[in-house]
């Protein structure tokens, strides 16, 4: 019997990432992939929004104690919490991004890191 092949650890690092932003209802999910940019500072950005205040903290808190469950990992940076307009969590590898909507709108990230390849995450995985 073939055995499988294990996952390098960003790729676990992003799979509990987006199940926890799945569970959590998180809006719009999407990886951008700057493996063919050279000047990029990490791997992979994982961009979101949340319908409030109250979920974009709760996306955020979400993410954090997922993370730390299935890879022992805590962030290496996060901030705005305060205000919970845009809340950003590094990793190092991977940067999540947790915007309100209308912050999301405005910065438009995808559209800054246009030359990133762009995965959306899918909401409804089949178990």
């Amino acid at each position: 019997m073939p055995r499988k092949k294990a996952k390098n650890p960003v790729d676990l690092l992003s799979d509990a990432i987006s199940e926890a932003l799945v569970d959590k209802k998180a809006k719009d999910p999407v990886i951008l992939d700057f493996g063919k940019i050279d000047s990029s500072l990490c791997d992979s950005f994982i961009i979101c929004h949340g319908t409030s205040r109250t979920q974009v903290d709760s996306l955020a808190e979400g993410v954090i104690r997922d993370v730390k469950k299935k890879t022992g990992l805590n962030p290496l940076h996060r901030e705005g919490f305060e205000n919970a307009e845009w809340i950003l969590i590094d990793y190092g590898d991977i940067i999540v991004h947790i915007f309100q909507e209308s912050k999301r709108e405005f910065y438009n990230l995808e559209q800054l890191w246009a030359d990133a390849d762009i995965t959306k995450i899918d909401s409804n995985p089949k178990k």
